[in-house]
């Protein structure tokens, strides 16, 4: 631990303190500084203005990234269109039969689950089993459906979600260390762009007051952000 503590300070060095990046410049300099011996996931992370006990500024949703994030994730589908859905790339398509797997099994060998409205009643009874891991299926991030197969494929081609917690934050993978230059930046522009777009009307003052991004191991490199 204390070589890796050795390894961050070093790398911390090579950013100028209270410098605020511009997102190529902050990439370049984030795979400059990296020191860890497997390929780190990369995050954006928002610090915002907004008042999350108000129902109106409330941020959560999902987005198609331009490169996707590095990692294919395991895909549920929980329907009665299970051509559609094997079509479109899930890994695992089913109804009530999936959910007792689940249940019975404690089997979790999936990333995201997906589902049609009318399968709502069979998940709605799962809630304290789903609800707590992330994994019920929600309108906002476009894994409630009617239309599956596009809701697989945006989820196959690395679509990320993203949620405000109760303090502002907002985390954000764009990615991995080993993209090249040119698509983490294109990744990390588009998610900026897509947080400052959709700025509750509601928030006044400063509504993006800190915006970073980071590897798995390394330090945190202040992006430009204007909103």
């Amino acid at each position: 631990m204390q070589k890796k503590g050795k390894q961050l300070r070093k790398a911390e060095e090579k950013i100028e303190k209270g410098k605020i990046y511009a997102i190529p410049e902050a990439v370049k300099l984030l795979k400059e500084t990296r020191y860890a011996k497997f390929d780190e996931t990369v995050t954006v992370t928002f610090n915002l203005g907004i008042d999350t006990k108000q129902a109106d500024q409330q941020i959560r949703g999902a987005m198609v990234l331009p490169h996707g994030t590095g990692k294919t994730k395991k895909v549920l589908a929980i329907t009665h269109k299970v051509d559609e859905a094997k079509a479109a790339g899930a890994d695992y398509v089913g109804g009530q039969e999936m959910l007792d797997k689940i249940q019975k099994e404690n089997w979790f060998d999936f990333d995201v689950i997906v589902a049609t409205p009318d399968m709502m009643g069979f998940l709605g009874k799962m809630g304290k089993v789903l609800g707590p891991k992330g994994l019920m299926p929600n309108p906002k991030t476009g894994t409630l459906s009617q239309d599956i197969a596009k809701a697989v494929t945006e989820i196959k081609a690395g679509k990320v979600e993203y949620r405000a917690d109760k303090e502002g934050n907002v985390h954000v993978v764009c990615g991995k260390v080993s993209f090249d230059e040119t698509k983490l930046s294109e990744n990390v522009t588009a998610i900026v762009n897509q947080i400052v777009k959709i700025k509750p009307a509601s928030v006044k003052g400063v509504y993006v007051k800190n915006c970073v991004l980071s590897s798995t191991m390394g330090p945190g490199i202040k992006l430009a952000c204007a909103a």
